[in-house]
This record gives structure tokens, C-alpha cells and sequence, in this order.
């Protein structure tokens, strides 16, 4: 018997199979490597997110939220000895009602944060950074109403800036004791904001204008019109000094 013919145009090597098979095997290369790079993106990040948010009995933590119960402290540092300052410098009682405002507010908010820190494991600094260091520098070496002026500029404009911090922590984070604490902030720095401005000495168009620049690290403070400070040696009696963030009894009250 004689074999039978192949039928033409059947199987993956006829004319139409080879061409089916070379086009998938094209779109298999294409896709191959965007699929691996998708998967060790994937993996990257969720590793990325591991190593900065941990979990804590009271909900994750995330790296903003202990940026923001650090720079609550730092808020403390350099607010407390403003304060110290207008109440022995201003010359006038909404000056000095204002200073003594920002030290009944930190005194209690610092409480309150470093009893947050200790149960969620946040390290805190105990002086201010340098940015704050030269804002009271030139508190200290101001007078009369140069020292109002200087004083509710800058502390107007630094709460107006942490203002929006505590805003967006308190919206986004997961931590039942982060969420107290932006609360308190919250409270404490709308506070300070009003009775800054109730000196009457809050330039508004200069504020607007300085909240709308990154601030640098070292900012030169804001000059007035009757020129900026020089910066001199605080003395004993223009000096406050905070709790330590380590060692301070923890008040049992604290939320």
C-alpha cells in the first residue's frame, strides 16, 4: 500500500502554524522582562515599607509619625525658653500673655509627648537644632519693640508652619497615640497662633511670602524695619531649661 500524502496546511509547521508560533513566542520575549522587573520592583518596596513603619500595640508607626513625636519635642526645646523671654522682655501684656501661653502649652504638650515616645520607642533630642538656636540668638540680643516684632514673627511663622504638619499626621496616621498627641498639637499651636497674633505685631505679607519658601536649614531670620538683632550670650536669667526626654518622670495621667 502506497503511504498517504500529507495534507497540506495542518500542524504548527504548516505556512499559518509557524507564523502563530513565532509571533507568541516575540510576544513572550517582550513581555518576560516587564513582568520581572514589575515582580523585584514589588518586592523592593514592600521591603522599603517594612524597615520604615513597625508595628506597636497601639497601631503601625510609620517614619512620619516618629518624625512628628520628635519635632513635638523640638517644638518644646526652643518654644519653652521664647516664651521665658517675652515674659521678661516684651513690652507689652499681649506680648508677655503670649509668651506665657507658649510656656503653659509646651510645658503640658511636652508631657504628653514624651510619654508617647516612651511607650512607642522614639528617641528624643534634649536642645534645640540650629535653626532654633539662632531664632532665640537673636530673641536674646533684641529690645523693646524689636524684641515684640522679632517674637511674634518668628514663633507666628513657625507655627504656621507645624500647623499644617499636625494636619496631615493627624489625617494619615494609623497610631492611636500619635493621633492624641497631633490632637493636643493641634489644640496648643491654634492657641499660640492667636494670641501671636493678638500682639499686633504679626506682619502678614511677610508671613505669607516666608511660608511659601522651603525654609533652609539655617534660615536668617526675618528683618524688620528697625533692623535685625546681633545675637549675644544668652545670660542666667534668660535661660529655661526642659525636662530631659530620657529621664523626666513620665506624668501617669498622660492619654
Amino acid at each position: 500500500m502506497r503511504p498517504r500524502p500529507p495534507v497540506k496546511g495542518r500542524g504548527i509547521f504548516s505556512g499559518t502554524g509557524l507564523i502563530i508560533t513565532a509571533l507568541a513566542a516575540t510576544a513572550a520575549a517582550l513581555l518576560f522582562p516587564l513582568w520581572s522587573y514589575g515582580r523585584q520592583g514589588g518586592t523592593a518596596g514592600a521591603q522599603i515599607l517594612g524597615a520604615r513603619t513597625v508595628t506597636t500595640p497601639y497601631g503601625p508607626l510609620s517614619e512620619r509619625d516618629r518624625d512628628f513625636v520628635t519635632k513635638v519635642r523640638l517644638a518644646g526645646l526652643w518654644e519653652l525658653p521664647a516664651g521665658q523671654l517675652a515674659l521678661e522682655k516684651g513690652t507689652t501684656q499681649a506680648v508677655r500673655d503670649a509668651g506665657q501661653h507658649l510656656m503653659d502649652g509646651h510645658t503640658s504638650l511636652d508631657a504628653h509627648d514624651r510619654t508617647v515616645a516612651s511607650r512607642l520607642g522614639v528617641p528624643l533630642p534634649d536642645e534645640p537644632n540650629a535653626q532654633q538656636e539662632q531664632w532665640l540668638a537673636t530673641l536674646r540680643g533684641a529690645r523693646g519693640q524689636e524684641f515684640d516684632r522679632q517674637f511674634a514673627g518668628l514663633l507666628r511663622l513657625a507655627h504656621g508652619r507645624v500647623f499644617s504638619l499636625v494636619a496631615e499626621v493627624r489625617a494619615g496616621t494609623q497610631n492611636s497615640l500619635v493621633r492624641d498627641l497631633a490632637d493636643d498639637a493641634n489644640t496648643t499651636v491654634l492657641d499660640h497662633i492667636k494670641v501671636l497674633e493678638a500682639t499686633g505685631y504679626v506682619d502678614f505679607s511677610a508671613l505669607a511670602r516666608d511660608l511659601a519658601t522651603t525654609p533652609s536649614p539655617v534660615p536668617t531670620p526675618p528683618v524688620t524695619d528697625a533692623g535685625s538683632a546681633v545675637p549675644v550670650a544668652p545670660s542666667p536669667s534668660e535661660s529655661y531649661s526642659m525636662p530631659p526626654a530620657a529621664s523626666s518622670p513620665l506624668p501617669v495621667d498622660a492619654p
